[in-house]
């Protein structure tokens, strides 16, 4: 009795047994690369959100989305920066969605009385100050913002920022420089708001 055996075309057989090498090896590589940088992910999150739990939402998110366009990354090499600016969009997009439903709730529960007017140095050390250092940091264009969050915020010093962005140290001195500067220029106008009351 003999066997039948179906046989597969040689040149298909290989070509499934290269197309499965390579994504292995995609795989391996992603999960190399991952080990580095996997954390600051959630730094970049944390930055944005300052929220440590909405912020291990988006830092799973963007390494997800990481996963699936990995094989879109031409130069590997630009690893971590392509990271930063997944997860600093993902945050950006989440705080924005926080925002939209966060004025619909507003309109439906509309105050009784407004607040006091507060001093300068009350100010300083409430919310109402942190609300508008947020909306200031939010008009602020991505890459000036994105570039004072990881200085600023998580400790970056210019030449890993510059690593991470694959931009030249003077591009990321410069942007800090006009970032920090838009930022001082609308608190200021605030400030000056508040003591003109």
């Amino acid at each position: 009795m003999q066997e039948l055996v179906l046989n597969q075309p040689v040149s298909t057989a290989r070509s499934e047994l290269v197309r499965e090498a390579a994504q292995a090896d995609a795989r391996r590589e992603f999960e190399e690369r991952l080990a580095e940088c996997g954390p600051l992910a959630f730094r970049v999150a944390r930055g944005v959100l300052r929220n440590t739990a909405d912020a291990e939402d988006v830092a799973q998110e963007a390494l997800l989305r990481a996963y699936k366009s990995f094989h879109r990354l031409r130069d590997r090499s630009r690893f971590r920066g392509w990271l930063v600016r997944i997860s600093f969009r993902v945050a950006l997009d989440r705080l924005r969605s926080a925002k939209r439903r966060e004025q619909r709730d507003t309109l439906w529960a509309k105050p009784e009385h407004l607040p006091p007017v507060a001093s300068a140095e009350e100010i300083a050390a409430s919310k109402q100050f942190q609300g508008h250092l947020d909306r200031a940091l939010e008009e602020l264009p991505e890459k000036l913002r994105l570039v004072l969050l990881l200085s600023a915020m998580d400790g970056y010093t210019i030449e890993e920022i510059s690593s991470m962005m694959g931009v030249p140290l003077g591009t990321v001195k410069s942007r800090i420089f006009i970032a920090r500067k838009k930022l001082a220029e609308k608190l200021r106008c605030h400030a000056n708001t508040i003591k003109m009351r």
